[in-house]
């Protein structure tokens, strides 16, 4: 009986060193939190640099701009990229999502936000480990995933005119739910592509840590709008 293409790369994925890789993933996924979370802090606690984010808006929607720029940069042609540039690139995406995230302080409390990280990491780490042992193929579960990601995007864009808080809510918890399912998800995904070889593993750690840290970050977003305190 023959096994499927899915079931020969993960197979493969377990006569490597896959762990040796997600190691390298998941070290630079929490440099890449570390960057975002010290500076998002640093700028947070600096009136005057907040001040000038916040009361410039061509500079504000430049620097979320160059985050764009950058996750095209990395996702899209890592495999022409010299390893090192794709890794300054990943430390600088990790640094400009510091910035804009600073801006999270002054609407949410310092509390909520600490709060809201810690369920993050939980919930996270579990769903990573669910996605890198199980034996299912969960290709189906992506592909569904991925289809709401962009209805909850197109959500979001639509209720920049409808200021609506509770499609907010709503698109929130389904924002959960999909990305939940994307670190199960993209945690399987990266076993494969690692057991496939297809391009320089140092460009390969890379590649998963962005995916995994973007995982992350909107985990993160989607439950800071249900759980958040806003400041008064």
């Amino acid at each position: 009986m023959y096994r499927s293409y899915n079931d020969e790369l993960t197979s493969r994925a377990e006569t490597l060193d896959v762990s040796g890789f997600f190691r390298g993933v998941f070290t630079w996924m929490f440099l890449g939190l570390m960057f975002t979370g010290v500076i998002s802090y640093v700028v947070a606690s600096n009136v005057s640099i907040l001040q000038l984010i916040l009361g410039n808006p061509i500079l504000f929607y430049g620097i979320i701009g160059l985050q764009f720029v950058a996750v095209i940069t990395l996702s899209a042609a890592i495999t022409k990229l010299p390893a090192e540039l794709a890794e300054f690139i990943f430390i600088l995406y990790s640094a400009l999502t510091g910035v804009t995230f600073s801006t999270l302080f002054v609407v949410y409390t310092s509390s909520s936000i600490a709060s809201t990280f810690i369920v993050t990491a939980i919930s996270f780490g579990i769903m990573a480990v669910l996605g890198y042992t199980t034996k299912a193929d969960l290709t189906k579960m992506g592909t569904f995933m991925m289809a709401g990601l962009i209805a909850i995007i197109i959500g979001f864009v639509v209720n920049i005119f409808l200021h609506s808080s509770a499609l907010v809510l709503l698109l929130s918890v389904v924002g959960v739910i999909v990305f939940l399912g994307l670190t199960a998800y993209d945690m399987q995904k990266l076993k494969k592509i690692y057991a496939a070889g297809l391009f320089d593993e140092r460009k390969e750690t890379v590649l998963g840590a962005l995916t995994l840290y973007l995982d992350f970050i909107n985990l993160f977003l989607m439950l800071l709008n249900i759980m958040g305190n806003r400041r008064d």
